[in-house]
């Protein structure tokens, strides 16, 4: 008996396992033959620029966080979040576009770049194209907007 459930665990594992190719969608998605597409990952660090005033430093980090909501809008912005450990990095964004030039626009974009409070350290990436997926299902997830 246990070597049928075991049998049957596999089989179902296996199954599971299976993956279907959804052609249409990997087109729409601009994926390549592996699933996957060119991005350019930021590094968002700490800047030069300390806002003493804390009223002021709020604005600009509401500004920063509208912003990024715009580019997520556009398509262009499909990662971003925090780090939680409080060093020199601050955070992580991930632009879907294919030239460093154009990341480099969509950066020197936003206020908190713009203020000197974070500076941003570009590489070019290679991941799943089905990111690009995240922000629509994020919008399902959200209760509160985190630039509200």
């Amino acid at each position: 008996m246990k070597k049928v459930l075991l049998l049957l665990l596999l089989c179902a594992t296996g199954a599971s396992a299976q993956t279907t190719y959804d052609e249409p969608l990997a087109r729409k998605l601009g994926a390549d033959e592996y699933g996957m597409k060119k991005y350019v990952l930021a590094f968002l660090k700490t800047g030069s620029v300390k806002i003493e005033d804390k009223n002021e430093r709020m604005k600009v980090q509401k500004e920063h966080l509208r912003n990024m909501n715009r580019l997520a809008e556009e398509g262009k912005l499909i990662v971003a979040g925090p780090f939680l450990d409080g060093k020199e990095n601050k955070g992580i964004l991930i632009f879907n576009v294919e030239s460093m030039e154009e990341a480099q626009k969509l950066a020197e974009s936003d206020p908190g770049v713009k203020a000197g409070i974070f500076a941003l350290e570009l590489h070019p990436w290679y991941g799943s194209a089905a990111l690009i997926e995240t922000p629509r299902l994020h919008k399902t997830l959200q209760k509160k907007n985190v630039a509200d």
